[in-house]
C-alpha cells in the first residue's frame, strides 16, 4: 500500500518536524505538497533509537486513523522526541546521533476466539502488532518488537499485558480484549542515512 518513496518522505518529514521543534520551538505545518495518499487518515508511530547501539529513545504514536498520515507523523515525531514519559526530552545535539523509524499501521481489529487459550495460535509474530485492553488499562506493542526481542506469540501477549500495567497472564482472562493490527516500517539505517523498509519476518 505504501512504497519506499512514501516511507522516505515520512521519515524525512518526521526528522524535519523534530528539528524545527527543537531549534525553533514550533510545530511544523502540514506540507500542502504532500502526496495525496499520505493525506489520508492512518495510524502511525514514530520511534527514535540511539545509534549505533539501537537503544530505544522515544516512541509515541496514534494506533487509530484519527489524523491525516502526514499530520499524524509530525505530531508523533515531536511527541516521541519530547513527551515520552519514559525518557527526558531529546536535545538537538543528541538528535544527530539518533535514527528515526516510522511505522504506518492498519486499523486495529478485535481478535475473536472461542477461548483465550487460542490467542497464541492466532497471533503471528512478524505480522501482527498487539493491543491489550482491560477496563481502563491499555497497552500496545508494534509488530517489530517481538521480532527484535525473539519472543514467541505467547511471550508477545504477556509482554503486551505488562505494557498495559497488567499481570503477564491477563490475556487468559475472558474480560481482556486483544486487538491485532499490521504495519509497514520505514527506518533510517543511520542518522540522516538511507531509508529502508524493515523486513519484520525472522530470517
Amino acid at each position: 500500500m505504501y512504497t519506499l518513496e512514501d516511507g522516505k518522505y515520512l521519515v524525512r518529514l518526521a526528522r524535519q518536524a523534530i528539528e524545527v521543534y527543537l531549534h525553533e520551538g514550533y510545530k511544523l505545518s502540514t506540507p500542502e505538497d504532500a502526496p495525496e495518499k499520505l493525506k489520508e487518515k492512518a495510524g502511525v508511530f514514530v520511534t527514535l533509537e540511539t545509534y549505533p547501539m539501537h537503544e530505544l529513545r522515544g516512541c509515541i504514536g496514534y494506533p487509530e486513523p484519527v489524523y491525516p498520515l502526514v499530520e499524524a507523523t509530525i505530531k508523533a515525531a515531536i511527541a516521541a522526541a519530547t513527551q515520552d514519559p519514559r525518557f527526558y526530552p531529546v536535545s538537538p545535539k543528541e538528535l544527530e546521533h539518533c535514527t528515526i523509524e516510522v511505522s504506518v499501521l492498519t486499523k486495529p481489529k478485535l481478535l475473536k476466539v472461542g477461548s483465550p487459550r487460542e490467542y497464541p495460535e492466532k497471533v503471528e509474530v512478524g505480522r501482527h502488532g498487539l493491543i491489550v485492553e482491560r477496563g481502563f488499562a491499555r497497552g500496545l506493542l508494534l509488530p517489530q518488537v517481538p521480532v527484535d526481542e525473539g519472543w514467541t506469540s505467547e511471550e508477545f501477549l504477556s509482554h503486551t499485558c505488562m505494557k498495559a500495567g497488567l499481570m503477564p497472564d491477563c490475556w487468559l482472562d475472558e474480560e481482556t480484549k486483544i486487538y491485532t493490527f499490521e504495519g509497514i516500517v520505514f527506518a533510517e539505517t543511520s542518522p540522516r542515512g538511507y531509508v529502508v523498509e524493515r523486513a519484520l519476518k525472522r530470517c
